[in-house]
This record gives structure tokens, C-alpha cells and sequence, in this order.
């Protein structure tokens, strides 16, 4: 149904006629219910005992995972509210590069608080004040709790590398990996002043199938996966000169256009032997 705005000078068409108006109370508890789902579609896949979900596009590709950011990146979310919660999936993802699932999970808690409050004849304004004053006052507990990690401290490191392989599908291989990660960041953690920073451009995961997770190495310098081009060249080299170029090496063909007129049968035999 269309929405016209009545003027002195005649009906106005504010709104297209296939625009749908929703407000006040309804509006609140549909956004709130479809925000609630996204997190209740996430909620089984935490934690240790997380169950894998199976994803069905519409190609038929079969998608396996219990990764909160992958579950929420491979639906198609049409509703707004639900796009916003998948919006918090991606930045916490981009910024933390985990905790994708319980950041939906608590937004869907939150939200679910909130409606509860809604009932209650609160004013969505107090209930937001209310949140900021909470996320101000667990900053400063976080701060008090929290407790400053050296980089020498490789055991401390290991055990918090381990942690957050926990729910991730290479937990049974977390004691392995864990080194190897803690490794890898501490070769490229570099130190200004008091502080250290690590960028992670620096560290380049390379896969080969056919080899199991243990077979897992940390390699300092660069991993070129090439073939070579001739079966003669050798395989390794230790102790190599690189030479850098700025230029190509292939031979470059010179284009080159020709025509062959035959007026003989015999000169195709001609052509073929030549």
C-alpha cells in the first residue's frame, strides 16, 4: 500500500506502493525477534560440546562448519535487524579474529533483556543508557582483572594459543599448533620503545594437501611454492644468491602474420614437408 502525504496543492506519494510501514511496539518486537534468531542459529555451535552446522546454498554447495563468522557469512540474512547482528559477527571477526559466535550470542541476550524491559513500559533511551553504563563499568573491571603478559613469558603464551583452539575443529592438535603459533608471532613481534606490535602480513600459512596436521612446521625466510620449469634445474639450493628484477624474464614473440596460397595440390605436401 502506498503512503500519501495530503497538500493544498494535492495528494503527494511519499512512499513507493510496495513499501511496508511498521511502528512503535510492532516494530520493536519484530526487529527484536529476528535479531533473537540470529543468535538462537549460532547458540548451539559454542563452546567445547558445539555442534557443526550443514549449509546448503543454492547451488547446492554443502558447507560443514561450527565457526560462528562462516555460519553467519553463508546465510542470507534478508531481515535488517538480523543483517546488523551478522554485521557485529564481521567486525568482531576483523578486529579480534575471534569470539564471532558469543558476541551474537550476548547480542541476543541483550536484546532479549531489553524486551523484557520494553514490557515494562521503559524508555529504549534509559535501556540504552543503562547498557553504556554497564560496557563503562566492565571496561573497568576487565582493567582490574587483567594482567600484563611479557613476551618471554613463551608458557603463558602457549596456554592462551591452546585456549582458543579449544572449540575450533584442530583442538585434539592444539598442543602442536600452539607452538608453532606462538613461534611465528614472536619471530615477527617487533619492539618500539616499551611496546611490542606484530603485523601479521609478516606470517603467510601455506597448504599442502596429503600430509596430516602434525606435519605442521614453522619455516623462517620464504616459502616460494613453485614448480620448476625444467625436470633438470635442482630442487634446493642452501646458501642461494637471490637477484631481484624488475623486469620479466619470458622471451617476448615477436607477432607475426602470414598467408599461404596453394594453387597445386602437390605444394601441400610441399608446405607440410617444409
Amino acid at each position: 500500500m502506498a503512503s500519501i502525504q495530503q497538500t493544498p496543492s494535492g495528494p503527494v506519494l511519499v512512499l513507493k506502493e510496495s513499501a511496508l510501514q511498521q511502528k512503535g511496539k510492532d516494530a520493536q518486537h519484530n526487529n527484536i525477534a529476528a535479531a533473537k534468531l540470529v543468535a538462537e542459529l549460532v547458540r548451539s555451535s559454542l563452546g567445547p560440546r558445539g555442534l557443526d552446522k550443514m549449509l546448503v546454498d543454492s547451488l547446492g554447495d554443502v558447507t560443514i562448519t561450527n565457526d560462528g563468522a562462516t555460519i553467519l557469512k553463508e546465510i542470507d540474512v534478508q531481515h535488517p535487524a538480523a543483517k546488523m547482528m551478522v554485521e557485529i559477527a564481521k567486525t568482531v571477526d576483523n578486529e579480534v579474529g575471534d569470539g564471532t559466535t558469543s558476541s551474537v550470542v550476548f547480542g541476543g541476550a541483550l536484546l532479549a533483556r531489553a524486551e523484557d524491559l520494553l514490557k515494562k513500559d521503559v524508555h529504549p533511551s534509559v535501556i540504552i543508557e543503562g547498557y553504556q553504563a554497564a560496557a563503562e563499568k566492565t571496561l573497568e573491571i576487565y582493567a582490574e582483572m587483567a594482567k600484563k603478559i611479557k613476551p618471554d613469558d613463551r608458557e603463558t603464551l602457549l596456554k592462551i594459543a591452546t585456549t582458543s583452539m579449544q572449540s575450533k575443529l584442530i583442538s585434539e592438535d592444539s598442543d602442536v599448533l600452539s607452538k608453532v603459533v606462538v613461534d611465528a608471532i614472536l619471530r615477527v613481534a617487533t619492539k618500539k620503545a616499551e611496546t611490542y606490535s606484530v603485523d601479521l602480513e609478516n606470517i603467510k600459512v601455506e597448504k599442502k594437501a596429503g600430509g596430516s596436521i602434525t606435519d605442521t612446521q614453522i619455516i623462517k625466510g620464504i616459502v616460494l611454492d613453485k614448480e620448476v620449469v625444467h625436470s633438470g634445474m635442482p630442487t634446493k639450493i642452501e646458501k642461494a644468491k637471490i637477484a631481484l628484477l624488475n623486469s620479466a624474464l619470458e622471451i617476448e614473440k615477436t607477432e607475426m602474420s602470414s598467408e599461404i596460397r596453394i594453387t597445386d595440390p602437390t605444394q601441400i605436401q610441399m608446405f607440410l614437408e617444409e
